[in-house]
């Protein structure tokens, strides 16, 4: 028994001592790949601050490109590494690995998919951090954009968290993209009765345009008509908020709201509803 015992020992310290070079080997393998990760990540947090511009990834899609890229480092440096590992060459490591990996991509089918569609929006730029957008019924400024779920503040108090397959599969609408320079897009929408001439409803908005705070005199604020329905006619008034416009959205509009009633309550001009 002890002489069987001795053997199996010195079968273990051979097994060990050849297993050194190969875990040597697997270790400078994850060192080069960490330094590379570290490269990257330096690089691109300098685009994504700004400090320096490429053609080919601006400061919104550094973010995305430095996680894949990372990934892909260390996707390869695994491969490379698996070789030298201990056993793996052994029939048990790689029934163990086939497993993990069977299980992996039964269980991960949702999980690549918001990822997918997460990497879809960073890309498109169909959103920016900070930006006045409209997805489906949520309404609010953006806050963050994650690989799986784009996280909405309303301004009511609340932050709407949405998967990233719900944003990519329903219509934006930015509000701030074309507004520029910090503001963004004021427009309300009264129905008026054919009695009263379209001229007076035009001059009633663009007062109340002007009454609100907030709302910029360049460019100037418009009206335009939507619609001519079977019994009243469908006013939209355009805008901009300025730079003193309150930081949410949702303040501006309830001002510009409030103004609109007080300008046709004061011209005695009914607003109807649809």
């Amino acid at each position: 028994a002890t002489a069987w015992l001795l053997q199996v020992l010195q079968q273990f310290a051979l097994a060990a001592v050849g297993a050194v070079p190969g875990l040597v080997t697997a270790a400078l393998i994850f060192a080069f790949a960490r330094l590379l990760t570290r490269a990257n990540t330096v690089f691109m947090e300098r685009v994504e601050a700004g400090e320096l511009a490429l053609g080919w990834v601006d400061c919104d899609t550094a973010g995305p490109t430095r996680r894949l890229a990372n990934l892909a480092i260390w996707l390869f440096a695994l491969a490379m590494a698996y070789p030298y590992l201990p056993g793996a060459n052994s029939e048990a490591f790689k029934g163990v690995t086939v497993l993990a990996g069977l299980m992996l991509s039964l269980g991960a089918t949702g999980v690549v998919g918001q990822a997918t569609a997460g990497l879809s929006l960073m890309y498109a730029r169909a959103l920016r951090v900070g930006e006045y957008v409209r997805i489906g019924e949520t309404e609010g400024t953006v806050s963050a954009i994650g690989l799986f779920a784009t996280q909405v503040h309303t301004g009511l108090g609340e932050e709407v968290s949405l998967p990233s397959a719900v944003v990519l599969s329903q219509p934006v609408r930015n509000f701030s993209r074309l507004a520029g320079g910090g503001r963004f897009v004021l427009h309300t929408g009264v129905t008026i009765g054919y009695a009263t001439p379209w001229r007076q409803v035009h001059a009633l908005l663009l007062e109340a345009a002007r009454r609100t705070p907030g709302v910029a005199e360049a460019p100037t604020p418009y009206v335009v008509q939507t619609a001519l329905s079977d019994f009243y006619v469908e006013y939209r008034l355009c805008a901009q908020g300025s730079k003193a416009a309150p930081e949410r959205r949702a303040e501006a509009m309830s001002r510009l709201h409030a103004n609109v009633q007080d300008v046709f309550n004061e011209a005695g001009v009914q607003i109807m509803s649809p």
